[in-house]
Formats: structure tokens, sequence, C-alpha cells
């Protein structure tokens, strides 16, 4: 019988613990979510929010995409914790370095993608990996990028005009009531990429609590086309569920500012 796919709910796929190696000598933190049974279509590689106000590989939008895309969408989830972050997995070496170091961890997980013979990498930021994706990830192995929530607050004008240049298709999914930057601003500045879409999300906040799903159908959408979306919201296979007590212990301090939500929320963020 099929079941409701829930905020924990783990489906099947080939998991691998992976230690990413940076060019300045730091060992980082990642996993590996691969589809069971077959190759996958494309690669999303994830770079979290900002690590000194909770952000991590188990973001909850991250840990949601590893645990679902790979069996509802055949598509790899590679995430790692940047210098410096914390998270159930393990603390990466070194320390945040404001945007500035961290290209030194995007390269690697590039690297590692492209090694492995990973298909069709995309990049989705979210939040301060927005900025780490703007300011370092035109890389010839990516394909292009997907933002959610992004504040623009460390990448330059020179980072929008560099990926205006190259062609490379950018989505930004901006909040209604992002606290830092809105719809109908993004759209002012991302307007010097003529190739980026910016894609308003109604109700929407930073933190993309209680809509997580609709994040994943748009990633989804850019980066496999030929999966149909929305993606399904039951299974039918075998599920587990993940123990997420470490995990709400650390997001206690990224998430002091969201109202708890009432049933409603609640059901729409299972």
């Amino acid at each position: 019988m099929a079941q409701k796919i829930r905020a924990n709910s783990v489906l099947p796929a080939r998991r691998e613990a992976l230690t990413l190696h940076t060019a300045d000598g730091l060992a980082l933190v990642g996993e590996l979510a691969l589809p069971e049974d077959r190759d996958p279509v494309a690669t999303i590689i994830c770079l979290h929010p900002l690590p000194t106000h909770g952000g991590m590989m188990d973001s909850h939008v991250f840990r949601k995409a590893a645990f679902r895309l790979p069996a509802l969408a055949g598509v790899a989830v590679l995430r790692y914790n940047s210098r410096g972050t914390w998270s159930e997995q393990g603390t990466s070496e070194g320390t945040f370095d404001n945007g500035v170091g961290e290209r030194f961890d995007v390269a690697a997980a590039i690297e590692y993608a492209e090694f492995g013979d990973l298909p069709d990498v995309w990049l989705v930021g979210w939040s301060f990996g927005t900025d780490v994706t703007l300011m370092h990830g035109l890389d010839p192995h990516v394909r292009g990028a997907v933002l959610l929530s992004p504040p623009l607050r460390y990448s330059l004008p020179e980072h929008l005009e560099a990926w205006a240049t190259s062609g490379k298709p950018l989505t930004a999914l901006v909040p209604e009531h992002d606290d830092y930057l809105r719809p109908d601003e993004a759209r002012e500045r991302f307007a010097v990429v003529p190739q980026a879409e910016v894609v308003g999300v109604d109700g929407a906040k930073h933190l993309w609590v209680g809509d997580a799903e609709r994040v994943l159908d748009e990633v989804v959408a850019r980066v496999a086309p030929g999966v149909a979306v929305p993606l399904p919201r039951e299974w039918d296979g075998p599920m587990k569920s993940a123990d997420s007590s470490a995990y709400n212990a650390h997001n206690l301090a990224a998430y002091a500012d969201v109202p708890v939500p009432g049933p409603a929320q609640r059901s729409a963020e299972d």
C-alpha cells in the first residue's frame, strides 16, 4: 500500500559517505546519494546556507533532496559541509571564510562529480550557497544553477556579468516574503543576466518551511526536464524514517525566528 512521503521519509538509494579534498589542503565531510537500481539522469551539488546561522549539508531542503530525489526523479544528490561546518555526519576541516576560501570547497565537489562521471552536473545553492554559486560556480563541468533565496550579499555585479557571458541557465527561486531579496527586486538585479529566470514563490519565506516539495519540483523541472513534476507525494515501496533528534537540535538557532506552524502548515511540511 502506498504511504505518504513525510519530512523524515527516506526512500531507497545508494548512499555513500565521502571526503572531499580541497586544493588548500582541507578534508570536507560529504555524501553522495544515487538511484538504487539505475544510472542517474542528472546530478545536483548542494551548497548550503550560512553555517554561522545553522546552515549545513542537512539543511532541510537538501536533506529532503537526498532522501527523495534519487528514487523519485533518478537524480544524484551530492551534499557536503563547507569548511568549518558541522552536521550529524561530522565536521569539515577549516573555518568559515565569508565566501572566499569556500571557492576551494565547491571546486572540490565539482571535481569529485567530474571524476566520478556523474552526468549533467547542476549547482543548487541556498542563501549563502547562492553567493558561493555565483562567485565560484562557473566551471566548465557545470551545466547551470538553481538559486534558492538568493540574498546577493557576497556576490558582486561582475559575478552576474560572468554568468551572463557564459550563457549557462540560471534560475532563482525567490520567496514572496524573503528577508533579504524579494521577487520584484530580484528581477531587477538579475536583469543583467539575459538567460536568468526569476520565479517568485507566493507565500514562501527565506527558510522554505512548508514549501520544500515546491522547491524540489522546481529544481527537478530544470535539471531533469524529462521527469514529470510535481513529484509523487506517496511511495509504494520500502521506506525508512530518519532519526531527526540531532538534526532538530542543531537547527534551533536557524529556526528561532520561525513561528511554530499550525496543523495545516505541519501537514504541508510533511
